[in-house]
C-alpha cells in the first residue's frame, strides 16, 4: 500500500461528464484505492469564459451518483488566482520568466515554435498586451508512464535528437492563467504524487515534467488510459457533442467503463449497489490489464456529433 499516494480527478465544467471522462475518472478513483490513497476532485475553471455556470454542481453529483465519492474539499481554480500571480511575480524576480510581446503571428513565422524572442528584451512590467514566460532549458525527456510504457518524446527535426521544450507561457497575453503553469502549481499544492488520465494529454506530458524541473519541483508518476473516440482522431469531447452520462444507469456506466477499459467484468444486474460494484472493481483493478492502445471506438450513440448538418 501506499499511504502516501495522493491521486486526482480534474474535469472542466465546460460542458457536462460523458463517458469518455467518466472512464478517466474511474481509472483514476480505482488507482488510488486500490493504493490505500487519497483521491482528490479538483475544477478546472481557469479558463473562466468558456465555464458554463452550474456544470461544476451537476459533474459533482455525477461522481457522487456513481460512488466516486473524493477527499477533502474540491479545489476550485477560479478562487486560486491570488496564488498563481505569487509565484509568477516571485520568477520574474528570479530571472525565471520574463514578460514577451509575441503575437500568434509572430510566433507562426518563427516556424510555429516560440524561439526565445523576448528572452533578453528586458520589456517593463506595464507593457501592454504582454504574456509571461517561463524559462526552460533542458530537452523533452522520455518517461515510464505507469500504463502505456516508456514515452519517447518528439524529436528535433533538425537533428533527430530530442526536442528542446521552449519557454512555457505561465500568463496569457489576455491575463489569463496558462494551464501548463496552473496545473503543475495545483498538483504541487495538493502534494498530488500520482495521475491516471486520458491519452489525448500524453503528448504534453514531457512538457508539464519540464515546468516541474523548471520550478524545482519533482514530477509525479503519470499512467494514460485509453480515451474514447467517436472516429479515429476525433475523441469524445463538448466539442465533438457528446452524449452526457445518464445517472439513472450509474451501475451499468461502470460496468461499461470497466469493459471499455480491459476487463472481464460482471454484468450490473450482479451487483446490489453501486457500491457493492466498485468494491469488487477496486479488487480487480490491475494497471497491466489496461488496454495499451491510445483510443477506442465507442457506438456512434455517444455523440450527437453524426446528426449535426454537415
Amino acid at each position: 500500500m501506499h499511504k502516501d499516494y495522493v491521486g486526482r480527478f480534474a474535469p472542466s465544467p465546460s460542458g457536462q461528464l460523458h463517458f469518455g471522462s467518466l472512464v478517466t475518472a474511474v481509472a483514476s478513483f480505482l488507482d488510488a484505492r486500490s493504493h490505500g490513497g487519497k483521491w482528490l476532485v479538483r475544477i478546472e475553471d481557469i479558463d473562466e469564459p468558456r465555464c458554463i455556470d452550474g456544470v461544476d454542481k451537476s459533474i459533482l453529483h455525477t461522481l457522487e451518483t456513481h460512488g466516486l465519492l473524493w477527499d477533502g474539499d474540491v479545489m476550485y481554480q477560479s478562487q486560486q488566482h491570488h496564488r498563481y500571480q505569487q509565484v509568477i511575480d516571485r520568477l520574474i524576480a528570479q530571472q525565471k520568466a520574463y514578460l514577451c510581446t509575441c503575437t500568434r503571428k509572430q510566433i507562426k513565422a518563427m516556424g510555429g515554435s516560440y524561439n526565445g524572442h523576448c528572452r533578453h528584451q528586458n520589456i517593463e512590467a506595464n507593457t501592454p498586451n504582454t504574456a509571461v514566460r517561463l524559462k526552460v532549458d533542458t530537452p523533452l525527456e522520455a518517461f515510464d508512464d505507469l500504463i502505456m510504457g516508456h514515452i519517447q518524446p518528439p524529436l528535433s527535426v533538425h537533428n533527430g535528437a530530442s526536442a528542446m521544450a521552449e519557454d512555457v507561457v505561465l500568463k496569457r497575453r489576455d491575463g489569463l492563467f496558462s494551464y501548463n503553469l496552473v496545473v503543475v502549481l495545483d498538483d504541487v499544492f495538493q502534494q498530488v504524487t500520482h495521475i491516471i488520465r486520458g491519452c489525448d494529454l500524453i503528448d504534453v506530458t514531457p512538457l508539464q515534467r519540464a515546468v516541474y524541473h523548471a520550478l524545482d519541483f519533482p514530477p509525479p508518476a503519470y499512467g494514460h488510459v485509453p480515451v474514447a473516440a467517436i472516429a479515429p482522431g476525433r475523441k469524445l469531447s463538448k466539442q465533438n457533442h457528446a452524449t452526457p452520462i445518464n445517472n439513472e444507469h450509474a451501475r451499468e456506466n461502470l460496468v461499461r467503463a470497466m469493459r471499455f477499459l480491459g476487463f472481464s467484468f460482471p454484468q450490473a444486474s450482479e451487483f446490489d449497489t453501486v457500491q457493492s460494484l466498485l468494491n469488487a472493481a477496486i479488487s480487480v483493478w490491475n494497471r497491466k490489464i489496461v488496454v495499451k492502445t491510445p483510443e477506442i471506438i465507442v457506438p456512434q450513440h455517444e455523440s450527437t456529433y453524426y446528426s449535426q448538418p454537415l
